[in-house]
């Protein structure tokens, strides 16, 4: 079974994870220092948000350069030292490739935007004004206002989607095609095990450059980019044969993945689609962002999982994700103790699981007065991704050992409880909590490997079964503040051992449990069982 099918992957962002030289931001020198507790936890292969050449208007996803490093972050060298420790580890290292749209300073849009005649000017997505010289549609930036700049130089408009600084690339040019795949491939050289890859399903859009229709469940007050549906400014027909042609420069290497963002949906339908066919493959992993947009409820999650297994075409593999940079944190938005159960959820379900750093940690959104916020997006429409990218806790001294200056952004409040010195030697922490459950993982075939099968169960509960040859768990979670008996069908299993429990007290750990009676689960409670 292919590596990204058993492991765990773990989301770094690298401005927040460790500043190697004291200047408040992080680097890759500090990644590749805390290696050793990366392997520790047990994680498999390390996700790097963008860290390459750029303005920094929207923090690495506007690229000036697909083929170096920023000085924030390092050099070169200092990557292929990354690659070479996490190779030691037995540990992969994954990209983040943003191919929608490049940094207004990036080379190609500089000789774009110079004249109207000039090569690559089809590289990106320019029009003529409307008659009144308003943009060419009523398309809508997710960052504010309208998605076309007008150009003074050349008496164009051109698109972005996003920040004005941030043009879209025309990926119905092939020579855009051509470009960005040789520059995955020198990634690729470089020992790169996969990418994934940044709004890969927004790449495409409507060559008429049709309005899009107004959101009828709009109202004002609400975030003003969702006034219109995105119909006609993405995830136009030929997407999926466009990603398709992602897949062969995967493939010119071995045990690569491709890994997509496509839009945040709770409808199964829409995130299997993109895994494509036999004959026409799409992504390995369509990133699946269900676990954070779902009502946190056990029917609704079973129901969800249920249908998404289903739906799943021949050979493919599920995954799932509980939070990342630009979501509310796992922990702020359910709580301690369901983010408790929420990690066990992630980690015994059958599919890749995805951790954002500081998960592991219980930690949870930081606090950033609005004067203060760096994220574009908060400074322009209010809604800051600045909380949730606030620096990991390494220790509860000064700044949370992260730097030895003033951050970037403010550490978290409560840094001296939620911090890796202090939870790593208390054996109840959410950080030992982790560990145990990515260990877990990692010995038993049934966990990563094993087919995945739901039982009935009260209300507010989800139990289910993994099972690979002779190595079974039965996995209970408990949604609610109530405490709740589990009733089971016979297992025929004659003994059963209770591995862990979320409350991660003595009571529950390496203990028998008799599986002809019912299960008594505390209030916010998840165990896992492994049936003899």
């Amino acid at each position: 079974m292919s590596w990204w099918k058993t492991g765990i992957f773990y989301q770094i962002y690298p401005r927040s994870f460790m500043d190697s030289n004291d200047d408040g931001i992080g680097d890759l020198r500090g990644i590749t220092d805390r290696l050793d507790y990366l392997a520790w936890l047990g994680v498999d292969a390390i996700w790097l948000s963008p860290c390459f050449p750029s303005p920094m208007k929207d923090f690495g996803y506007d690229v000036a350069d697909y083929i170096d490093i920023h000085p924030d972050f390092g050099t070169l060298t200092d990557f292929d030292a990354l690659i070479a420790a996490a190779k030691r580890r037995d540990m992969r290292v994954i990209l983040d490739l943003v191919p929608n749209h490049t940094s207004d300073q990036h080379a190609w849009f500089i000789e774009s935007r110079s004249s109207r005649d000039n090569p690559k000017r089809d590289w990106y997505i320019w029009h003529d004004p409307k008659p009144d010289d308003s943009p060419p549609n009523n398309w809508m930036s997710y960052f504010g206002g309208p998605a076309w700049r007008f150009d003074e130089t050349t008496g164009q408009y051109y698109l972005h989607n996003f920040l004005a600084e941030q043009p879209d690339l025309n990926w119905r040019n092939p020579a855009v095609k051509a470009a960005i795949f040789d520059a995955m491939r020198f990634w690729f050289e470089r020992g790169v095990a996969g990418f994934r890859v940044d709004t890969i399903d927004r790449m495409l859009k409507d060559p008429e450059l049709r309005d899009n229709p107004p959101n009828p469940d709009w109202q004002p007050g609400d975030n003003p980019t969702e006034q219109f549906l995105r119909v006609y400014s993405e995830n136009r027909p030929g997407i999926h044969e466009l990603i398709a042609e992602f897949r062969p420069v995967f493939d010119e290497y071995k045990d690569r993945v491709i890994i997509g963002e496509i839009a945040y949906s709770m409808n199964p339908h829409d995130i299997t689609g993109f895994y494509g066919t036999d004959e026409q493959p799409e992504l390995h992993l369509p990133f699946n962002f269900a676990l954070i947009l779902l009502a946190w409820d056990a029917a609704t999650i079973r129901r969800f999982v249920d249908t998404y297994e289903s739906l799943l075409p021949p050979d493919s593999w599920p995954n799932y994700v509980l939070g990342n940079h630009d979501r509310q944190r796992l922990f702020s938005r359910l709580g301690d103790a369901q983010g408790r159960v929420a990690a066990m959820l992630l980690l015994t379900l059958r599919g890749t699981p995805f951790i954002y750093q500081g998960e592991e940690l219980g930690m949870h959104d930081g606090y950033v007065a609005r004067e203060d916020f760096q994220d574009p997006q908060g400074r322009n429409i209010g809604i800051s991704r600045d909380y949730c990218r606030t620096p990991f806790h390494w220790s509860p001294g000064e700044y949370a050992g992260f730097s030895t200056v003033k951050p970037w952004l403010p550490v978290a409040a409560d840094y001296r409880a939620r911090n890796v010195e202090t939870e790593m030697f208390d054996p109840t922490s959410t950080l030992n909590f982790y560990r145990h459950l990515m260990h877990l993982r990692r010995w038993h075939p049934a966990l990563h490997a094993g087919a995945y099968r739901a039982l009935d169960a009260i209300d507010g509960c989800y139990v289910y079964l993994r099972e690979q040859g002779g190595d079974r768990f039965l996995i209970a979670l408990n949604f609610t503040a109530a405490p709740k008996v589990v009733t089971l069908p016979s297992l025929d299993s004659a003994s059963a051992t209770s591995l862990i429990s979320t409350h991660m007290d003595e009571e529950r750990l390496d203990q028998p449990v008799n599986l002809a009676a019912p299960l008594h689960l505390r209030p916010n409670e998840g165990l896992l069982i492994r049936l003899g």
